[in-house]
């Protein structure tokens, strides 16, 4: 039998320190003695890039807090391999969206598909369309996203998952290196003429040759075209950086509903046996054409979306892309619930990028101030400066609705 001299087992054993500071771990946690907040760190599995290509690719079963909890925010990042934050003029991180679902207890690995039950938001695209409990874009770094006391998203309530199942959290994480690219505002919108594909990403079908740019050219591992002569640099390996504030829950928890608007929601009503329904047509994502005059080009966009069950707002973003002048929510009498602002980058450091949206202003009504009624018809505007066509933009507005107040606030 070998034994290893005393000197190597020190220089393996500062070697074994040195890998683990220089790899992010799967979680940190440290808890507030003040309001019992814990704040929970994890890291998503590797994403590896070359200069030009897009990850785009879902990852099932991520760490999560457990238990029967309530989270109060949910902050991400991408970050390299030594924890730095990654500036979006060299990933751009077109979105990432965190889903909840179920599926049977003991699934192998391998079959991290089988068998899975989606738990979407409380609305209100059709099928899971936009059904994330969180999602954001490039605003991620300066976007708020706390939700005040006593207020809170449920999660893990055993009374509301299956006998024999757990539940379970899935990332979509999409990004794109930009590094070396002919033009870096025409890939992160994704636009067709710089993407080398035939099939639509989204549908599997033959793009259509009216179709100008968007989710259905930015597969996963596409490559936007790069400028002559530039060779391929070496691969980064980043990760998804999220920090999630949650939690016990308890009696004094008021739980909030999600609900996500989009404006290219076109509805129609159906007859049913059991009375009238609503069938939703969002379609995510739209085209902004460019104006023809040398200036004052805005392209305004509305939809009148009505929801099922009222209650409170408790919290409200918008989401939108490059190009954004404003986004606004209000209600069917016209008052405004929430105006919702983009701001731009005018630096070179992350969360500062010069001409991208850095954040998005989230509004946090007073309790009590702002009250939807059940089948109340809310109106979504969102507002691009259109000088320049944009692909792909988006229109979503993100509220949090309880449908009671804590007792303080009555």
């Amino acid at each position: 039998m070998k034994f290893m001299s005393r000197d190597w087992m020190v220089l393996s054993a500062i070697l074994i320190l040195v890998l683990m500071l220089n790899t992010p771990c799967s979680s940190a946690i440290s808890e507030n003695n003040e309001n019992n907040i814990k704040t929970t760190v994890f890291y998503s599995p590797k994403i590896e890039l070359s200069p030009g290509f897009i990850s785009n690719k879902v990852y099932y079963d991520v760490d999560f807090p457990r238990g029967h909890i309530a989270l109060k925010s949910f902050h991400a990042e991408l970050v390299d391999e030594s924890g730095n934050s990654v500036p979006l003029q060299e990933t751009y991180l077109h979105h990432w969206i965190v889903e909840k679902y179920q599926q049977p207890k003991n699934v192998p690995n391998n079959y991290q598909t089988d068998n899975i039950i989606m738990v979407r938001n409380s609305g209100l695209c059709q099928d899971n369309l936009l059904g994330q409990y969180y999602g954001l874009g490039a605003e991620t770094r300066g976007t708020k996203t706390y939700i005040p006391d006593p207020y809170g998203v449920e999660i893990g309530n055993p009374e509301e998952i299956p006998k024999g199942y757990d539940e379970k959290w899935m990332i979509n994480v999409h990004a794109i290196d930009t590094r070396g690219v002919e033009d870096r505002m025409g890939c992160i919108e994704c636009k067709c003429d710089l993407y080398n594909v035939t099939i639509n990403a989204v549908n599997g079908k033959p793009l259509d040759p009216n179709y100008k740019g968007g989710l259905g050219c930015c597969p996963d591992n596409g490559q936007c075209r790069m400028k002559k002569g530039y060779f391929l640099g070496p691969k980064h390996i980043i990760y998804l950086k999220y920090t999630i504030m949650w939690v016990h829950w308890d009696e004094y928890v008021v739980p909030v509903k999600i609900y996500i608007l989009d404006v290219t929601d076109s509805w129609k009503r159906s007859n049913e046996t059991n009375g009238m329904s609503i069938e939703h047509n969002c379609m995510v994502e739209y085209l902004v054409e460019a104006c023809s005059k040398s200036h004052g080009c805005v392209d305004v966009k509305r939809a009148s979306v009505p929801i099922k069950e009222g209650g409170y707002i408790i919290y409200s973003v918008g989401h939108q892309h490059v190009g954004a002048i404003r986004s606004t929510l209000y209600g069917q009498d016209g008052r405004v619930i929430c105006n919702s602002y983009p701001k731009y980058g005018t630096g070179k450091e992350a969360g500062n990028e010069k001409g991208y949206i850095v954040a998005m202003s989230a509004c946090y009504p007073k309790p009590g101030s702002i009250k939807l009624f059940d089948g109340e018809i809310l109106k979504l505007t969102t507002i691009y400066n259109n000088s320049m066509m944009h692909t792909g933009v988006m229109g979503h507005f993100y509220f949090l609705v309880a449908e009671k107040l804590a007792q303080h606030h009555v």
